[in-house]
This record gives C-alpha cells, structure tokens and sequence, in this order.
C-alpha cells in the first residue's frame, strides 16, 4: 500500500513526497488535452484532490504512482472535454482576411486556444525537449481531434506509453489504441503539423529580439525583412487573420497609426516557445501593457505570430501592468 501511516500530517506528507514530482508533467497533459492553462490548472487540482481521497486504497504492486496519477488526470479530462468544445486558433475557423485595414472582428464567444507560460511547466531543459508537443499551432491541431484519440495521441507518442499501457490507462484494447493512434497521425499530417522540425531555441529567441528592437522602434521595413513569406498573423479573441508577409506589413502600419510608436518589450516564454509582452504609452500615461505575442521561427523568420490580449491570459504570465520610465 501507499502508506501505513494514521497520523494525518504524515499521510500528507507521504502524499506531497508522491505526487510533487509530477504535478508540472500532469499540467502539460492537461494543457495538452484541454488547450487552456487555467483549465489545465483546476483539473491537476482535480486529479489530486481525488488522488488524495483514494490514497489510502493505492497499492504499489498495481501501478506506479506516475501512472496512477496519469489515469485518474486522463479520466478527469475526458469528462471535462465531454461539456466542452473544442478551442481553435483563428487560423483553424476559416480563410485569411486579405485586407490588412479591414475592421477586425471580434469573437468573445468562441473558447479561444490559450497560451501557458513556460514557468508553470517543467524545468527548463524539459520544456525544451518537450517544445514541439507544446507548441500553439500542435495543440491547436489537436483540438481537432476526438478526446479519446487526443489522449492516446499524447500518451503515445508524447508520453511514450506503450500501446498496453496506453489501453489500460483508457480501459481499452491495445488494437484500439492503435487504430486511435494511426487517425490521429493522419489527421495531424493531414493539417501539415509534426513535432519534429523545431528549431534551436536560442536560434529563435535571437530572431524574435530582433523583431522586438524593430516592433519598438517602430520600423515596418527591419520587421517585415524578418517574416517569412507565408508568415501568419492572427489575434484571438479577433477572428480575422492574415497570411503573407505584405498583409503583415499593412495590418502593423495600422497598429503604429491607431496606437502611436511610443512601444516598449518584455521578453518572456510561452509554450516553449519566445514571446514577448508589447507595452504602449499613449499621451500622459505610462507604458501600458497591450499584449502578449507567442512566435514560431523556422529558418531564421518569423512563420507565425500569436497575439493575445485576454486579460485572463495576460494574468497567467504575471506581466506587470506598466513599466517604470526608461534610463
């Protein structure tokens, strides 16, 4: 068994000694499945809250507490996903806007897929082995999937559950898993996603601070000269997107014109991924944080940049609201 213990502050230290380790690998899973941080969040909760109820009853002999963890969050989150729909990226609902000065429109309704700040997950060094499940645009395309097929899809090939393993924690059939796996595979593909092809990530962040020098000195031609040619540009809670680095270019010459250029950054990390949090001083006020925009690099250009400005987001990655004066 678990513990033998009776005395209560014992039982709970025995539980926090078995369960600490894999609290931030439990949130990924749940991020990944979910494709929200906060939600993600409340099932780890969740999935320990019931741990802890049924700790008495664990026993060593029958699983690991890695895999007994993982089966009660698994199960938690297939019931979640069973009254929720899936969260797209504007990318994912319908074609590009080809108008750069288009009024942009707002869709407060949809359940926007959301960011997770890379300080909620592992250490560092995990999160970058870990980066290309992590990314937006893969778990993006995952949302598309059944939940089942999303759980062994993560299980599988994230996870490096075997097939039996894999079945067990779904109370299925390895054959089962299997033809799960081989749909959810194609499916991926046929979106043009993989998890492989990430590139280093100090490759990228020196290009992402690159474009945050040229994004605060408000110079279109040293940004748009770091897109690539297909880059994409989309804004979730707006709907409307933009592919092509030209659209680009004329949605930000907008932005300086509606906004002003007096723009500052903050670097920060989301999803394995560089990002930076935008700040905007209007007339009298301080640099007021605007915000937060996740990019994809490949090749040394900028492929996609995901900005985000709900206020729930902004306070998952702890931003401070202004910036004190320059030096």
């Amino acid at each position: 068994m678990a513990t033998t213990s009776t005395h209560p502050d014992e039982r709970a230290a025995e539980f926090a000694r078995s369960t600490d380790p894999h609290r931030r690998e439990l949130l990924a899973y749940c991020y990944r499945m979910l494709g929200s941080a906060h939600e993600a969040e409340d099932l780890v909760q969740d999935t320990l809250l019931r741990a802890w109820r049924a700790f008495d009853r664990y026993d060593a002999r029958r699983a690991s507490v890695r895999t007994w963890l993982y089966r009660i969050a698994t199960n938690a989150c297939l019931t979640a996903l069973d009254t929720r729909t899936r969260r797209p990226l504007p990318s994912g609902l319908g074609t590009p806007d080809e108008d750069p000065l288009t009024p942009l429109e707002f869709a407060p309704e949809v359940p926007w897929l959301q960011p997770i700040p890379d300080a909620w997950l592992a250490d560092p060094g995990q999160v970058v082995a870990a980066r290309g499940t992590l990314r937006l645009a893969w778990v993006a395309a995952v949302q598309f999937l059944t939940a089942r097929q999303r759980a062994v899809l993560i299980l599988r090939d994230v996870l490096d559950c075997s097939a039996a393993e894999t079945a067990e924690l779904l109370d299925t059939t390895p054959a089962a898993v299997n033809s799960a796996l081989q749909r959810a595979r194609t499916r991926l593909a046929e979106a043009g996603v993989s998890e492989t092809g990430v590139a280093e990530e100090a490759a990228d962040r020196l290009v992402v601070d690159r474009y945050a020098a040229a994004f605060e000195k408000a110079d279109i031609g040293a940004l748009t000269a770091l897109l690539a040619h297909d880059a994409i540009l989309e804004m979730p809670p707006v709907s409307t997107w933009f592919t092509g680095r030209d659209r680009y270019a004329g949605f930000m010459h907008w932005v300086y014109e509606a906004n002003g250029t007096d723009w500052r950054v903050l670097p920060t990390a989301a999803n394995g991924q560089p990002a930076m949090a935008a700040y905007v001083r209007l007339a009298g006020t301080a640099h007021r944080l605007h915000t937060l925009q996740v990019f994809d690099v490949a090749d040394g250009r900028i492929t996609r940049n995901t900005v985000f400005q709900d206020p729930a987001v902004l306070t998952a990655f702890a931003l401070p609201e202004t910036l004190p004066p320059a030096r």
